[in-house]
């Protein structure tokens, strides 16, 4: 059965189809963002959203010529009362209309369960689903460590253990890239100029149990660049931070938990920087950056997982 996933997040408009087996398509386009603003507000982002669903929607279908069994979208950031974003809407209303032209199940979910969802399966670990595992979803929006063990109704119920107190790593990344007039979204191009740095430094984490503490790091990075840094030690400084901080979150824990297994999702988790350490150290599965940044293939995966369970 060929299953669709429609997500509206805040930077990019997705759309997959999945066979149960693979994805079979990806397609996905990011909402236009003005050289040297910081983001978008939510009604130009469900503005951009509107204008370019039906397009990404065509890229998706190009030359699909099956029957689609079920659909879910992304309607909430998080599986948490309270979650809500009014860009997830345009996803919702587009799906709710197809599933009724179509008269098949639609499902809503949460981006967050999609990133999971979409790293598991990049990963190759989907059968991870059915145990228990940490996993962290760092990006723009969200930088949290979560337990996430087999659900009832749900594929997986998914706890916040750790988050960050202050700003989101991939709000740190874009506020770092700015400072250095790079554009908006800034991850790939900062990790470019990270890479061009080949000495060394320290880089230390500020926690409070388990959870994290950014914004200290803007002002270590900004220090530097006035001070006359070159611009590839101060990109390199950001993510050496950001690794360093996620890493202690690890140590913290792999001690209250367990050694289970660590999955990372989400945009700034496809830096190769973060992602080869903590592959070396502690054999973690990350998605590839095409299904770790925002996407709706793991929304695909979870509308089939979701069939299922109601087929038993």
């Amino acid at each position: 059965m060929i299953t669709l996933g429609i997500d509206t997040s805040n930077y990019t408009t997705s759309v997959s189809l999945y066979d149960g087996e693979r994805i079979i398509k990806n397609s996905k386009k990011l909402l236009p963002v003005k050289g040297g603003a910081r983001g978008l507000r939510q009604s130009d982002a469900v503005f951009h959203h509107t204008n370019q669903l039906a397009n990404v929607f065509d890229d998706a279908i190009d030359g699909f010529d099956g029957r689609i069994g079920a659909i879910a979208v992304s309607s909430r950031p998080r599986d948490v009362d309270g979650s809500y974003m009014p860009c997830f809407m345009v996803g919702v209303n587009a799906a709710r209309l197809l599933s009724s032209v179509l008269s098949v199940p639609l499902y809503t979910v949460s981006h967050q369960a999609g990133h999971i969802a979409a790293a598991l399966y990049s990963a190759g670990k989907l059968d991870l689903i059915n145990s228990r595992f940490i996993a962290f979803h760092v990006s723009g929006g969200t930088t949290e460590a979560l337990l996430v063990e087999k659900g009832s109704e749900y594929p997986f119920d998914i706890s916040i253990i750790a988050k960050t107190l202050d700003l989101n790593a991939g709000q740190l990344v874009d506020r770092v890239g700015l400072m250095l007039g790079l554009h908006f979204p800034c991850g790939a191009e900062l990790e470019k100029l990270a890479l061009k740095y080949e000495g060394t430094l320290t880089a230390r984490a500020t926690l409070k149990g388990a959870d994290c503490c950014l914004s200290g790091v803007e002002n270590i990075c900004a220090r530097m660049l006035a001070d006359g840094a070159a611009s590839e030690k101060v990109a390199y400084a950001c993510l050496m931070n950001i690794r360093q901080t996620l890493d202690s979150m690890c140590d913290v824990l792999t001690e209250k938990y367990g050694d289970l297994p660590l999955v990372f999702a989400g945009g700034v988790m496809s830096n190769s920087l973060i992602r080869k350490y903590f592959m070396a150290k502690y054999g973690a599965y990350f998605a590839e950056p095409a299904f770790s940044s925002d996407n709706a293939a793991g929304t695909a995966i979870l509308a089939s997982l979701l069939s299922k369970k109601e087929e038993v």
